[in-house]
């Protein structure tokens, strides 16, 4: 019995120290050596304080910024631990919503977001990402478009000429990855960011 037993002992030791170790710690070890900043969550810095991440969006309320996609992201209740209050961008609980295209509670989330939006530009169409949810709930990323419906309020809120802040968010474009992979897309972060220096 202890002669059959003892190979799969040795085995899940073994098995464990290399997958479970060793691996990881050579992972990590080559990540840092060869992409420190992104091994560490591609950290943004300006004037040596951490301000996000390039890859978690965060909630950009202000009028004199571009909000990114809506999040659907959770958090306990502060009241009733039992119960979740809505946490944008909470990157302790990235979730979607799961709630399907039937839900009237989703139904009326997007109207109403629909109906801001047209009254902040009612002569563009609403991109479909500046209403609806990813899957993780923290996408840093916008479409160009989104980015683009949003140019005449920041323009108007920070005293801008709207063509400024439009050649600032064609500056931000990141196209599809290796020319046919994924959408365009602007990084949220990145262009705030951007905006505050233009502005100075």
């Amino acid at each position: 019995m202890l002669k059959e037993l003892r190979p799969a002992v040795v085995l899940a030791l073994l098995l464990t120290a290399v997958t479970g170790l060793a691996y990881p710690l050579a992972m990590t070890g080559i990540a840092q050596a060869v992409m420190p900043k992104q091994a560490n969550g591609s950290l943004i810095e300006r004037n040596g304080q951490l301000v996000g991440s390039a890859l978690i969006g965060q909630s950009f309320t202000s009028e004199r910024y571009f909000h990114g996609r809506p999040s659907a992201t959770t958090a306990a209740d502060p009241a009733d631990p039992s119960k979740s209050v809505p946490a944008p961008y909470n990157a302790a609980n990235s979730a979607g919503a799961n709630v399907g295209p039937t839900n009237q509670a989703l139904l009326d989330r997007v109207q109403a977001d629909m109906e801001r939006l047209k009254q902040e530009n009612p002569s563009a169409p609403v991109p479909i990402d500046l209403v609806t949810t990813t899957a993780s709930g923290l996408d840093p990323d916008i479409s160009p478009e989104a980015a683009l419906f949003q140019v005449p309020r920041v323009a108007r809120a920070r005293g801008l000429p709207e063509d400024r802040v439009r050649q600032l968010v064609a500056q931000h474009v990141d196209g599809r990855l290796f020319g046919f992979m994924g959408e365009a897309r602007v990084n949220v972060l990145a262009l705030n960011l951007a905006l505050d220096d233009l502005s100075r």
